[in-house]
């Protein structure tokens, strides 16, 4: 059974920094994308970054762009979403996904391609 633990969310000031981990258990990352969504309040779930195992190629929405990172560490089976200068309007629940895909396609970044998600941390960033 695969399962995606996401953790690292708290409440943090405007400017501040989190680092949110994903770690999977009944897979391993070899040949997944690994992607973090967010749904604010009374919005719908929007991609954020998500990586691809493959190559190591990455995708990030223009909104943080230049603030956030994602990273993968294989040998702990975890992704890790690395938020600098965090905003109000960052503030979300942030959830981890992870589908397979081939050494030849481009990252996903579509919510639909994702097969198995974990459940949300939150993420509360204060004016």
């Amino acid at each position: 059974e695969v399962q995606l633990q996401a953790s690292g969310g708290g409440l943090v000031q405007a400017g501040g920094s989190l680092r949110l981990s994903c770690t999977a258990s009944g897979i391993t990352f070899d040949d997944y994308a690994i992607g973090w969504f967010r749904q604010a309040p009374g919005k719908e779930r929007e991609v954020v970054s998500c990586i691809a195992s493959t190559d190591g190629s990455t995708y990030s929405a223009d909104s943080v762009n230049g603030r956030f990172t994602i990273s993968l560490d294989f040998a702990k089976d975890t992704v890790y979403l690395q938020m600098n200068s965090l905003k109000p309007e960052d503030t979300a629940v942030y959830y981890c996904a992870a589908t397979i895909i081939s050494s030849s396609w481009s990252v996903p970044s579509q919510q639909y391609q994702y097969d198995y998600w974990g459940q949300g941390t939150q993420v509360t960033v204060s004016s």
